[in-house]
Formats: C-alpha cells, structure tokens, sequence
C-alpha cells in the first residue's frame, strides 16, 4: 500500500518541478519587466494548484492504464500473427484517439468560424458544423494512416528518415499548390493531433510491438509513430482543402 502511494506523491512533486519554471517566468516578467502586480494572486495560486494535480493524476494515469494496454495489445497481435488484424487496430487506434483529442476538436472548430468568417464558407450553423466535423475526421484519418504505416515500418524494418523526408518534399509541393487560407490550419492540425490521448497510445504501440519481435530494436524501431502522426494531417488536410 505504502509503495503505490510513494510512486504518487512522487509523480506530485514531479510535475509541480515541471511547472516550476513556467511560474518563474511569469512572476519575473510580471514583477521586474512590466512591473505590476500580479493579479487575482489567489485565483492564480489555486489554478497552479489545480494544475499540478490534474498534471500528476494524467501521468499516473497514463503509467497505470494506457501506457500498459497499448504495449500490451501490441505483444498479443504481433504473438498472434495476423498482420490485416494488426494492420486494422492501428487504424481504429489512430483514428479513434485522435477524434477524442480535445485541441483537435477546439482547432477545428475554431478553423470553422473563421473560415465562416472569412467567407470561405457559408455563415450558416450548419455550415460550420460541416467543415469542423470533415476537419476533424480528415485529420483522425490521416492518423490511422500514419499509424499503419508506422506499423510497417516497424515490420519491415524500413528507415524511419526516408519516409519523413518524402512526407515533407510532398508537404513542400501540395503547399505551393494549395489554397493560402488551408496552409496554415494544416501546418496546425499537424501539431494538435500529438497531443494528451494520442501520443501515449501510439508510443505504447510502437514499442509494444518493436518489442515483441525479433530482430527489432525498440529504441531504433519502436519510435517514429508520433513523427508519423504529425505528419499526414497536414498533408491531408491541404488535400481537404483542395477539394473542398
């Protein structure tokens, strides 16, 4: 009983070492730049809080639940030996973490009004709904791709660096072909669907699986999925704005 509650205050004192340096940041441009007082200290002081606690309850969570899962699941479809079966969980993985991803779903949404905005589409609820829901869904289909061929990658031992360089050499031409009001919200989406639900389950993935299969390196192979990942939406997301 003692051990699990040790690994927690543990995990505590981690992440509040981890938000330390935000802290200093602030209160010095606060203090010393713009010289002015802090304010709402006491809100302030209870959010850090907060902060810090939702911070150590994520992580714990992650090392008891979804780190293990993944690498889990990864060891029991590379020991069953099915590759479609593998193949279609890393799909359904991809794409159902990164729809559930809450920075892709404020993005999206945010993409739609200013394109409502911007008249690029129609100003109607609708309208909005439409573009930020085949937003959203191209993005988590681009991170099922992203996680099949991450997968294999790992199978067939390919380079991780040549398919990266590819990628971007498309990412380059598709940028000089595509609509300016699209590149921007594809470089985004890039970057937001790497985020708190995605990047634990397909790191697991990837080293569960490069674990588990011989002749494969887990430091070497099991990494590169998250690359991936970042990756094809904002080459997909320039192809939805191109046919849009």
């Amino acid at each position: 009983m003692k051990r699990p509650i040790i690994h927690f205050l543990k995990t505590t004192a981690s992440s509040a070492r981890d938000l330390a340096p935000i802290a200093l940041v602030i209160t010095f441009f606060q203090l010393f730049i713009l010289q002015q007082p802090i304010p709402n200290m006491g809100e302030m002081i209870t959010g850090s809080i907060l902060v810090v606690v939702g911070l150590t309850f994520f992580v714990y969570g992650l090392e008891m639940g979804l780190f293990p899962i993944g690498e889990s699941m990864a060891f029991a479809f590379a020991h069953k030996g099915s590759v479609f079966w593998l193949l279609c969980f890393a799909f359904c993985l991809g794409f159902g973490t990164t729809v559930a991803e809450p920075a892709l779903i404020a993005v999206s949404q945010k993409a739609a009004k200013i394109a409502a905005q911007g008249g690029v589409i129609e100003t109607t609820e609708l309208a909005i709904k439409q573009y930020a829901q085949g937003l959203k869904f191209t993005v988590a289909f681009s991170v099922g791709i992203a996680a099949v061929i991450g997968v294999l990658r790992i199978l067939k031992g390919w380079p991780i660096q040549w398919i990266i360089i590819g990628g971007y050499v498309l990412v380059v031409a598709m940028s000089i072909i595509a609509p300016e009001e699209i590149i921007g919200i594809a470089y985004d989406s890039g970057g937001v669907t790497t985020s708190t639900i995605t990047v634990p389950l397909m790191t697991a993935l990837g080293i569960g699986l490069a674990s588990s299969i011989k002749g494969r390196n887990p430091m070497l192979d099991g990494f590169g999925l998250i690359a991936l990942a970042s990756l094809t939406p904002i080459i997909f997301v320039m192809a939805y704005g191109m046919l849009y």
